[in-house]
C-alpha cells in the first residue's frame, strides 16, 4: 500500500515520534482490490492535535483548521492533496444524540477503532513500517464483503442516525452486506434516522442513488433503496414512497407493487435522473387508497414531491426538473394524443426532452423487467426525428424572426416575449411558415388574438 501513499504522506510518518496510520475508505478499498481515492486521505495517531500540526507545518503542509476538543486537523500537503487528521480517541454518545458528548484522547489503537462504525472501516495501515494493524479482524470482514458494527449493533447505532444512512450507501457503493448482527440493529433504531438534519439525508440519498458510480458495482444502489426499505428506514425520509408497499397494481401493466416499480424505476434510470424516477409515482398510494385508482397520481404526486424536496431541502433547480417530470412522465402513454399537441409540446419542453424520454423509459422497464422501446418513446423520437428533418425550430434562436424585428412591427415590448413563443409553437406544426415575411404577418394576427 505504501506505493499508492503520497511521498509528503511518507515524509511525514518518518518525522514523527509515534507511528502514523492510514484509516478508513482508503485503506478499506486497497484491501477490498477498489481503487483508493488518492486525492484525501483519513490519518491517525496517538498525538494530540496541536503536536501533530506543529509537527505537519514544518515539513510544509498548510494546516488549514485545528479541532482540539474533536483532535482533529485538517491539512493540505505541497500538490494540494487532502487530509484528516484524528487523533486516537474513544466517544461517548447519548441516544439520539449523532455527536459525541463526551471524547476521551487515548494511545490504544483497539479503542479508536471501536468509536468507527464498521469494522471494514477500522483497518490501520502503519505508514512507516508498512504493515497492516487489524484490532477488530475488519480485514475478513471486507474478504468476506460483510459489514460487521465494531461493537454491538444496537449500541452502534444508537449512538448515531446518521450510520443507518451510511449503512445503505456503503453496502451500495462497495456491494457489501450487512450481517445478520448488523442488520437487527439498524431495524432496532430505525426511528433515530428522525434526528438527522434533511441536508445530510438528502446527501447520503444522493450518494446511495448514484452509488453503482463509486466502483462500478452493478445495480449497487438499487441494493441500497432496498437495503433502506428492509430497516425501515425509508419510511421515516419518504413516508409518501413507502406507502406503495404491498400496493398491487393491474397484473396486465405491473408485475410489483407500487415501491418496488418505483424502486426499479430508479434502478433503470440514468444516474441524473434516479430521485426523479423514484419520485416519479409518489401520488398512487395516495390515489389509489382514496380513489381507487391511480388516475390523478401525476397531479397528486407534484403535489407530495413538493413537500418531500422542500422538506429535505433540494436544490430549486434539481426540484424543478423533478416536478417537470412527475407532471409528464404519463404524457401520451397511451400514443393516442394528437401529432399537433405533441409537436406543440416538444418545442415547448424542448430543454427537458431527453430526460423525459430517459424516465418514460425507465417507468416502462420497471413495469415488468421489459427491456425494449417504449411504445411512447418509440412514437415520440420517430415524431422528433421528423421534425428534425422538417427544420422545425426548437428554440427561439432558430426563429425566423427577432424581437427587434417585432419592435419594429409597433409590437409593445412587453408582448414580444408572449408573440414569439406563440409563433415558436405555430412552427412546431407548421415548419414551412418559419419564414421572416410570414411571421411577421401572423405576429400582428396574434397580437389581436392575444389581447
Amino acid at each position: 500500500m505504501r506505493r499508492i501513499l503520497p511521498k509528503n504522506l511518507l515524509s511525514l510518518a518518518d518525522s514523527l515520534s509515534t507511528p502514523l496510520y492510514a484509516v478508513g475508505g482508503s485503506v478499506r478499498d486497497f484491501l477490498a482490490g477498489l481503487t483508493p481515492s488518492t486525492h484525501d486521505w483519513d490519518i491517525c495517531s496517538p498525538l494530540s492535535a496541536d503536536e501533530f500540526s506543529k509537527a505537519a507545518a514544518a515539513l510544509g503542509f498548510n494546516v488549514t483548521a485545528v479541532y482540539r476538543n474533536t483532535g482533529t486537523v485538517k491539512l493540505k500537503d505541497i500538490e494540494g492533496v487532502d487530509y484528516e487528521y484524528s487523533s486516537f480517541r474513544s466517544d461517548t454518545y447519548v441516544r439520539g444524540v449523532h455527536v459525541p458528548v463526551a471524547i476521551h484522547f487515548t494511545d490504544d489503537i483497539a479503542l479508536d477503532a471501536r468509536r468507527r462504525d464498521f469494522t471494514a472501516n477500522a483497518v490501520y495501515f502503519d505508514i512507516r513500517r508498512g504493515e497492516f494493524a487489524d484490532p477488530l479482524n475488519g480485514i475478513a470482514a471486507i474478504s468476506e464483503k460483510r459489514l460487521t458494527t465494531v461493537a454491538p449493533a444496537k449500541k452502534v447505532f444508537g449512538e448515531d442516525g446518521l450510520r443507518l444512512m451510511r449503512l445503505a450507501r456503503q453496502a451500495a457503493q462497495l456491494g457489501f452486506f450487512p450481517d445478520k448482527d448488523c442488520l437487527a440493529g439498524a431495524k432496532a433504531n430505525a426511528a433515530l434516522i428522525k434526528d438527522i438534519s434533511p441536508e445530510r439525508i438528502l446527501t447520503e440519498l444522493n450518494a446511495i442513488l448514484t452509488a453503482d458510480k463509486k466502483y462500478g458495482v452493478q445495480d449497487g444502489h438499487y441494493h441500497g433503496l432496498k437495503l433502506l426499505d428492509e430497516t425501515g428506514v425509508l419510511a421515516y425520509i419518504l413516508p409518501e414512497l413507502a406507502q406503495g408497499k404491498g400496493l398491487t397494481q393491474r397484473a396486465d401493466f405491473h408485475k410489483y407493487d407500487v415501491l418496488e416499480h418505483s424502486l426499479r424505476a430508479a434502478r433503470y434510470a440514468p444516474a441524473p435522473l434516479r430521485l426523479a424516477a423514484l419520485l416519479h409515482d409518489v401520488g398512487k398510494p395516495l390515489c389509489m387508497l382514496r380513489d381507487g385508482n391511480a388516475h390523478e397520481h401525476p397531479v397528486e404526486g407534484v403535489r407530495l414531491a413538493t413537500d418531500i424536496l422542500h422538506r429535505l431541502k433540494a436544490p430549486k433547480k434539481e426540484t424543478q426538473k423533478i416536478l417537470f417530470l412527475i407532471q409528464w412522465h404519463m404524457y401520451d402513454f397511451n400514443c393516442q394524443t394528437k401529432e399537433s399537441k405533441l409537436r406543440r409540446f416538444f418545442v415547448s419542453n424542448a430543454n427537458r426532452l431527453d430526460d423525459l424520454l430517459a424516465l418514460k423509459q425507465a417507468d416502462f422497464s420497471a413495469c415488468t423487467d421489459d427491456f425494449s422501446p417504449a411504445p411512447t418513446c418509440v412514437r415520440w423520437k420517430a415524431l422528433l426525428k421528423r421534425m428534425e428533418n422538417e427544420n422545425v425550430p426548437f428554440s427561439l434562436k432558430t426563429l425566423a424572426i427577432k424581437g427587434d424585428d417585432l419592435l419594429t412591427l409597433g409590437v409593445a415590448p412587453a408582448r414580444i416575449a408572449t408573440i414569439l413563443q406563440r409563433l415558436l409553437t405555430h412552427t412546431a406544426v407548421e415548419p414551412k411558415d418559419n419564414k421572416k415575411e410570414k411571421l411577421l404577418r401572423l405576429a400582428l394576427v396574434f397580437e389581436k388574438e392575444l389581447f
